[in-house]
């Protein structure tokens, strides 16, 4: 028969294997994942897979300007010339470039992705169009290793549901932060079944707004204007 402290150290144990295989505290472990997600579930939403670098071509699909109107997403960020900008998921470069020539000479973009093969097609992309005030980065799935206090702006293009550690993430993306700056979530809205796009692959209002609070970030504002996706603005929580 189990002692009472064996019994004690034996649940804890499991309950720490649980922790571990999910990554951390923050995280629980679904028995069976979902078809398009990892079985990781963050916040009570299931993590999504990751679209790989043979989605490039996805990325630059000239249908993209009037499916997502990114102009109108360029101009709802407020962008002014010197900022420094964190892409994160940076891919192709998409949104990169069209920074870039937002922040000017006297700013710079960092290009955020963990995929090699990402940063391969962008310093192509980057070298073709002659831009050159864009930092490529290789980040990992729990840091985007930018430097502490030195970003004005954090743009996440379709690509928080999709962060592995988006707990971990989003700590080293608040310590990024200049004490001003901004992280904008842009993601397909889950509340529009016309939206054609994976389930796992959008994100309502109310859940972003929840992540982003218990990773201790406080709501600023939301643009609606986009055809199909929310562009959310949040800070560092003043607490």
């Amino acid at each position: 028969m189990l002692s009472a402290l064996t019994l004690v150290l034996t649940l804890t144990t499991v309950e720490a294997q649980k922790n571990q295989k999910a990554g951390s505290a923050h995280y629980t472990s679904m028995p069976r994942p979902s078809r398009d997600g990892i079985g990781k579930v963050y916040q009570g939403r299931e993590i999504s897979h990751v679209m790989g670098h043979l989605g490039a071509d996805w990325l630059e699909r000239p249908e993209r300007q009037y499916e997502e109107r990114p102009d109108l997403l360029i101009k709802a960020l407020g962008i002014k010339p010197g900022d420094t900008i964190a892409d994160i998921g940076a891919g192709s470069g998409y949104f990169t470039r069209r920074l870039a020539a937002e922040t000017g000479d006297g700013g710079r973009v960092l290009a955020v992705d963990i995929q090699p093969e990402m940063l391969r097609i962008l310093k192509q992309n980057l070298e073709q169009e002659g831009i050159r005030n864009v930092k490529m980065i290789r980040g990992t799935e729990k840091v985007p290793n930018l430097p502490e206090a030195s970003v004005d702006l954090v743009l996440m293009v379709d690509v928080y549901h999709e962060f592995s550690y988006p707990h971990e993430m989003m700590t080293a993306i608040r310590k990024a932060l200049k004490p001003d700056g901004i992280v904008v979530w842009v993601e397909y809205r889950l509340e529009d079944p016309r939206v054609p796009i994976k389930l796992l692959h959008k994100m309502s209002k109310k859940q972003v707004q929840k992540e982003a609070t218990y990773q201790g970030f406080e709501w600023v504002r939301s643009f609606e204007g986009l055809p199909r996706q929310h562009l959310l603005f949040f800070k560092k929580a003043s607490n």
